[in-house]
Parts: structure tokens; C-alpha cells; sequence
């Protein structure tokens, strides 16, 4: 009865073990499943980076825009072209002097389109109130796909 009793438990535990492990044909299925997917994840990721970056450039310049408005309202202007987009972080010494400029400011600091470049700013603007806009990827006027400019005045009411 011992011997019988001791013949289980040793079988019990012997698939215990076998049991406790992953087998290497498991793991090769899990390792070709996932290459499969990154196969076919990994291009279309790949290839949306300029997408992103003409996303952000848009996104910049609304928030640009929005602080622009705020400082119209608390000021009854827009910043001068000499004052520039400078005037939405720092008080403008030049004139004409903003009466109730945010002393937090209106941004905390003007981004860089994505490519780099500095935004531009026009005012008064050639499209409406003030011109806004990057020139895209190439950093120079018009273009298409990602090298298209970015403007502002498409938004503009």
C-alpha cells in the first residue's frame, strides 16, 4: 500500500513539473504570431510620421491663435509684427503698450513647427486679422504632402 501510494505521488509530481514550463514549440508559435503582426503593424506606423508632424504643426497653431485672441481681448490688439509671437510670453516694451497684459503671460513659451523652423506671423495679415503658418517640411512656400504650408487663415472666421 506504501509502494502504491509512493508510485502516485511520484507520478503526481513528475507531471506537476512537465506542466509548470512552456514547451519550445509553444513559445516558436508565440514568437511567429507576433512577427506576423509587427509584419504587418510596423510599415503602417512607419509610414505616418510626416502625417503626425503636419498634425502637431496644426495643432500649434491653434493654440497659437487661441492665445493671440486672449491677448486681443485683455488688450484691444493684436501684437504688432515688431512685438511677434514674443509678445504672447513676454510684455512688449515697444509700442504701443499692452494696457492689461497677462503677467502669467499667454503661452509659456512659442513652440517651433515640427521641422524646426519658427512659426510666422503676419500682422496685419494678407488672409484676415494676422497671417499664421509654417511652410511645412521643405521650410519654403508651398509644396505638397508634407511640404505644404500650414496656415492659419483656413480656420479663420
Amino acid at each position: 500500500m506504501i509502494k502504491n501510494w509512493l508510485r502516485r505521488k511520484e507520478h503526481h509530481a513528475a507531471n506537476s513539473v512537465a506542466e509548470q514550463g512552456f514547451t519550445l514549440i509553444e513559445i516558436m508559435v508565440v514568437v511567429v504570431i507576433l512577427g506576423i503582426l509587427a509584419a504587418m503593424v510596423v510599415p503602417k506606423i512607419l509610414s505616418r510620421p510626416d502625417q503626425a508632424k503636419v498634425t502637431v504643426a496644426r495643432a500649434d497653431i491653434e493654440a497659437i491663435s487661441q492665445a493671440l485672441e486672449l491677448f486681443r481681448l485683455d488688450n484691444g490688439f493684436y501684437p504688432t509684427l515688431d512685438q511677434g509671437l514674443e509678445a504672447l510670453i513676454q510684455k512688449p516694451s515697444s509700442p504701443p503698450e499692452p494696457r492689461n497684459w497677462n503677467p502669467e503671460g499667454y503661452l509659456k513659451k512659442v513652440p517651433l513647427d515640427p521641422w524646426g523652423n519658427p512659426y510666422m506671423y503676419l500682422q496685419p495679415g494678407s488672409h484676415g486679422k494676422y497671417d499664421l503658418y509654417s511652410f511645412g517640411a521643405n521650410g519654403r512656400e508651398g509644396g505638397e504632402g508634407p511640404d505644404a504650408d500650414i496656415v492659419n487663415w483656413d480656420t479663420q472666421p
